[in-house]
């Protein structure tokens, strides 16, 4: 766990300078976010696109079932950070009641605190971080500065590689991430029932065996769901009208 501010600084200029597109910036971002604030977290980062708040990217299914729980009930941390600009703690799931629908589905999904934090751009809230734990008080002190000192560089380098990406740019590389989660959840179904195993652990295969075989997520996930139902996976973006 990182905790050195120049460490921090250090990771999101490598991010910025070293990765080749908005998508996969964003996905190195919320890795190192969990680097820097505490071991054991999962991470989702929430932007607004098109008026509609979305996960563009995530370090564990976990983090996305969890946004998605908000978005279907239209409140919830991630979405009150975005849209006031202030930071939500809750310490324990099962002791909260400001959000009881999010509150109860997090802790049927295992999540026993969060914390969420603005993500701003020119001045204005554009979106969140979100981090989850499993176990109950896990953002101390200590966690909350470090949380709070990266949101505020992540801020910085979001703001810049916003204005470095044309406005079509973004919006396809934004989808695409979109896109990719869904297929890669659907891979992590079928592994889940071929292996037996639980989601988190279905991941956590998926992607060792990216890493051993050099091969994207996404690719991969597509492979996995391709071979099982002959087709490949098709997957409608929240951007496209309906």
């Amino acid at each position: 766990m990182r905790n050195d501010v120049q460490e921090d600084l250090a990771g999101l200029q490598d991010a910025l300078l070293n990765t080749e597109s908005v998508e996969q910036f964003l996905h190195e971002l919320a890795v190192l976010s969990t680097r820097v604030v505490a071991d054991g977290l999962c991470c989702g980062m929430t932007l607004r696109q098109n008026g509609r708040p979305v996960t563009t990217a995530c370090t564990d299914p976990l983090a996305s079932q969890a946004d998605d729980v908000q978005y279907r009930t239209g409140d919830g941390p991630c979405l009150h950070a975005m849209r006031s600009g202030e930071r939500v703690r809750i310490d324990d799931m099962t002791r909260h009641h400001r959000w009881p629908r999010f509150s109860r589905q997090a802790v049927s999904l295992g999540i026993g605190s969060s914390l969420s934090l603005p993500l701003v751009a020119d001045g204005a809230p554009v979106g969140a971080l979100n981090w989850y734990a499993r176990r109950p008080h896990a953002f101390g002190l200590a966690e909350i500065r470090r949380a709070e000192e990266f949101a505020g560089h992540a801020s910085g380098a979001l703001a810049l590689a916003l204005r470095m990406a044309s406005c079509a740019d973004l919006n396809d590389q934004l989808r695409s991430s979109i896109t990719s989660r869904a297929i890669i959840d659907q891979a992590l179904g079928v592994i889940m029932a071929t292996e037996r195993c639980a989601q988190d652990e279905a991941f956590a295969l998926l992607r060792t065996v990216s890493q051993n075989t050099n091969v994207k997520l996404r690719e991969l996930a597509t492979t996995i769901v391709t071979s099982v139902s002959g087709k490949p996976p098709r997957s409608a973006s929240p951007f496209e009208e309906s």
